[in-house]
């Protein structure tokens, strides 16, 4: 083993964060104690939900700390072991990235089978992400067969697992936004029934086109402008699963809200927030429709791959400015 090189939070960003909110340090690798591990991390991921932890807020989940290392979802190879469980060789998942070395207790990581996919897809497709876009759609906003469905940020590591699998659940027609004339061709590439670019004019007019009839299920990754106009073209009975609002995460100012938000009222539509972490229980039933589709070469995803955990907080800003199709991780 060699030195352990990790990512720590520098400064709290003041809207929109730059390289210098981060600091790479040099450390010694950790030694595992009983019942602990030591990984080695092989790919990490970013996030947008990490930007709200950058601040200190009281939030769903605690605020980086200053001066100490970053962490979210990672992949590794066991180096070290002083638990029963788990030994020297094996792959785990966990939530200590931002690292080269991770030390953790062994209940705290997974043990995962890397001959049934790319370690990286444990991250991605058949990790959280894929649930988080299974869940929102299938159990908060419980898509129906024969249903319209849209998605924001459609070309990005949720978005693009969301409209793929309402085509694969019966949706009649699935829509998806994205940030440029490549994503939208991309997303048609991947089955969707239409995609526009949101640069190329008003979201609302965008939406309107695409579905005239318009939607039974939005799914928000945006917030904002996005949001604004998904309520207005929602049918009665509409259901909204709300995921993210990147929109505004690097605001400032406090976001203003939908303009035609007494629309809900009307149309008895359901606006429903959600957390991954609260739908568990459907975490082996995902694994086993995801994997099946997998194998039959129904789904499709997207990665993009930074190498080097001195980039990690060039990828995480990539993130945040749209800069990556499908899933974006850190080969460490």
């Amino acid at each position: 083993m060699s030195a352990n090189r990790e990512i720590h939070l520098a400064s709290r960003p003041q809207g929109w964060p730059t390289a210098e909110n981060f600091r790479l340090v040099t450390t010694e690798v950790p030694t595992p104690g009983p019942g602990q591990i030591v990984v080695r991390n092989q790919f990490m991921s970013v996030d947008p939900y990490m930007r709200g932890r950058m601040n200190d807020v009281k939030s769903y989940v605690p605020p980086f700390q200053l001066d100490a290392p970053l962490d979210g979802g990672a992949i590794g190879e066991v180096v070290a072991s002083e638990a029963e469980g788990i030994k020297p060789g094996d792959t785990v998942l966990h939530g200590l990235g931002w690292r080269e070395y991770a030390l953790l207790d062994e209940k705290a990581a997974r043990k995962v089978d890397p001959s049934l996919a790319p370690v990286s897809a444990y991250l991605g497709v058949l990790g959280m992400t894929g649930l988080t876009a299974y869940a929102g759609l299938l159990d908060v906003a419980a898509m129906k067969p024969g249903e319209t469905v849209f998605v924001s940020g459609a070309a990005g590591a949720v978005g693009s697992m969301v409209g793929q699998i309402a085509k694969l659940r019966g949706a009649s027609r699935v829509i998806g936004s994205a940030g440029s004339a490549a994503k939208v061709e991309r997303l048609r590439a991947l089955g969707f029934d239409a995609a526009f670019d949101y640069h190329d004019g008003p979201v609302r007019d965008s939406l309107k086109a695409a579905a005239p009839d318009g939607i039974d299920v939005y799914f928000d990754n945006v917030g904002s402008e996005h949001l604004e106009a998904a309520i207005g073209a929602l049918n009665l009975h509409g259901r909204v699963a709300i995921c993210g609002m990147i929109a505004q995460y690097n605001s400032s100012e406090p976001p203003a809200a939908p303009r035609n938000l007494a629309l809900v009222i009307g149309k008895r539509l359901t606006l429903r927030g959600f957390l991954v972490s609260d739908h568990g229980h459907l975490r082996d039933q995902f694994v086993q429709e995801m994997s099946g589709w997998l194998r039959d070469g129904r789904i499709s995803y997207d990665e993009t791959i930074v190498d080097g955990i001195e980039n990690a907080p060039d990828a995480f800003l990539g993130v945040l400015r749209g800069e990556n199709l499908g899933k974006m991780l850190v080969r460490v």
